[in-house]
């Protein structure tokens, strides 16, 4: 028995998630079951459905759902960029292996739950979809769960481009110094007497200006890293925000 073909069309961008021998064509003849859903097809070929904009079959937009039949033409199209996340507040979850991606995006002030220890993708997803976050991770399997609220891939492994990335896809607002880096927490502003108790004598004598979490108590203050921290907040201020200032003390 004949299987149903069908012809796909791939945008460039998402050329990487599927096999190497269909990359750069302007389309590729695929065998469907005659069952299956366009959705389950196009994520056979390697692409996670986070990164469909949207599906047209000879020219007329489609549902995930759709049934594929014999000839048709699809086109898939990568998401938009900004993307708009209705809903719910932006805010984010990170896998395991995205902490210093998590950090960074703390640094800017934006909402990044991470989970330091590898809790199995169930409780991953289930967590997304508890909290209502757009789960960031480069498994492609994890960004299959069909549980979780919404998700997106990481196309880099560099925490530079990770983080442009997001900054790019997502357009989050950006209130650098107002989250705790260890764990998501708000910062308030803390004066000295408050936190004298828990600072070593050579930051009590060289330091005045303070902001504590509200979460986890840590204290914060312009410290001898406060530099590099300053030009990762600096350069994406001005890239991403570049009519924003602040000077509120770095972690």
């Amino acid at each position: 028995m004949n299987r149903p073909r069908i012809t796909v069309s791939i945008p460039p961008e998402l050329d990487l998630f599927v096999s190497v021998e269909r990359r750069g064509s302007a389309a590729t003849e695929v065998a469907t079951d005659g069952t299956s859903s366009l959705g389950h097809v196009v994520e056979s070929l390697g692409i996670p459905l986070t990164e469909v904009g949207g599906l047209s079959v000879d020219g007329e937009p489609v549902p995930v759902s759709h049934v594929p039949a014999a000839g048709e033409q699809v086109r898939v199209r990568a998401v938009e960029r900004p993307q708009q996340v209705p809903g719910a507040p932006l805010r984010f979850l990170l896998d395991v292996h995205l902490g210093t991606l998590a950090r960074r995006l703390r640094l800017l002030g934006v909402d990044a739950a991470y989970e330091s220890e590898d809790i199995g993708d169930p409780a991953l997803a289930a967590l997304s979809a508890r909290e209502r976050r757009v789960l960031l991770s480069r498994d492609r399997g994890l960004l299959r769960r069909r549980e979780i609220w919404a998700g997106a891939y990481v196309y880099s492994d560099r925490p530079e481009d990770q983080l442009r990335d997001v900054l790019q896809r997502f357009a989050p607002a950006l209130v650098p110094w107002t989250r705790c880096v260890a764990c998501n927490g708000r910062l308030t502003e803390a004066d000295k007497e408050s936190v004298r108790g828990r600072l070593e004598d050579g930051t009590q004598r060289t330091y005045d200006v303070f902001a504590a979490c509200t979460s986890c108590d840590r204290v914060y203050w312009r410290g001898a890293h406060h530099a590099r921290l300053q030009a990762v907040v600096d350069a994406a201020m001005r890239e991403f925000a570049p009519s924003a200032t602040d000077s509120r003390p770095s972690p």
